[in-house]
Formats: structure tokens, C-alpha cells, sequence
């Protein structure tokens, strides 16, 4: 088994191969099969938008040696006007949490095919935890319920539903890590 490398983003190289593995794994393209079996991301960012996020809390990679197999991005709440594909799901956990509550989102996670079934999903949500939890209460992110496959690995993890909701004909389980 290869050693994978858990670390937070620090170079530009990096943040554009999130970016090539993220477009690799957009529902378009991959098959109808694949969508149900592997499991998809929703949101394509650009660039500019990931280094901001960046620059304000760095995401989280998995490297096998200079390549990144895997990500979880890092969204802190001033960002919920930015990806309009977001802007339901921070409208609801405004209406869920208290002010008093300090959380972060992760706003994707992704790994690369080749590195499948190996525990890097396991490995990067540790990685956010350790890196994170002194500064956030929770870890939120939403699933689609078509994506069972994320849906189920997340629930492994420690992941509960903070709220489970429609929008725009998609059901979303809106879930929570409490690090408390």
C-alpha cells in the first residue's frame, strides 16, 4: 500500500490539481453507472474562487507523493453568497444553529479513482478534524440522497442529519460532525 500524505494546501500547483480531479468526477463526466456506484461532485469551481477559500482556511489534501488523490474543501460562512448552488443549504443551517455555534463547511470531497478504497476518505476527514477542531464546533456539508454511496461513508465517519430538505427537486441531507 502507498503512503498517502495528509496536509493543508499551500501552493497554486495544488490547488489546480483539486480542480482537475474535481472536473474528473462532475456528474457529466462519468457515466450513469459510475454516478450511482462511485459517487459524484456537484459544485465545479474556478480557480479563483478555491484560492479564496484557501486563503482563508486552507483545504485539506491527500498526496501520494507531488500528486493530490484527494480532497476536502474548506468553506468558512462569509463564502455563502459566493457558490449560488450553496446559497439553500447556509439559508438552512441559519435557520438550525445558534449564533453561539462555531462551525466551518466542507464543501467537497473528492478522491481520485486510482486511489479508491484505500481510506483516504477516512484519512482526510481525521486530517480536517485534527487541523480544525479548535476552531469549530462542527463540521457541516450536505449530500445529495441520490449519492448514497457519500451519503453512507460520511455517516461512518460520525456524521448525523442536522436536516433533511428539498430544493429546486433535489433531497439533501444536510449533516453535522460535532467535534465537542
Amino acid at each position: 500500500m502507498k503512503k498517502i500524505d495528509y496536509t493543508i494546501t499551500t501552493t497554486p500547483n495544488e490547488l489546480e490539481q483539486v480542480i482537475q480531479l474535481q472536473q474528473s468526477n462532475l456528474p457529466a463526466s462519468i457515466s450513469k453507472t459510475e454516478k450511482e456506484v462511485e459517487g459524484f461532485v456537484t459544485v465545479n469551481h474556478d480557480f479563483e474562487i478555491l484560492k479564496k477559500m484557501h486563503d482563508k482556511q486552507p483545504h485539506i489534501i491527500a498526496k501520494d507523493g507531488n500528486k493530490v488523490v484527494g480532497y476536502t474543501l474548506c468553506m468558512v460562512k462569509e463564502f455563502k453568497e459566493d457558490i449560488e448552488v450553496l446559497r439553500p443549504m447556509f439559508a438552512k443551517i441559519d435557520t438550525r444553529l445558534s449564533d453561539t455555534i462555531s462551525y466551518i463547511v466542507m464543501g467537497q470531497v473528492c478522491i481520485d479513482k486510482s486511489h479508491r478504497k484505500q481510506g483516504i476518505f477516512k484519512g482526510l476527514y481525521y486530517k480536517m478534524r485534527d487541523e480544525l477542531k479548535s476552531r469549530y464546533d462542527l463540521l457541516i456539508t450536505e449530500v445529495a440522497a441520490n449519492n448514497i454511496r457519500s451519503l453512507q461513508a460520511h455517516y461512518a465517519v460520525g456524521f448525523s442529519d442536522l436536516l433533511i430538505y428539498n430544493s429546486d427537486g433535489v433531497t439533501w441531507h444536510l449533516i453535522q460532525w460535532d467535534w465537542k
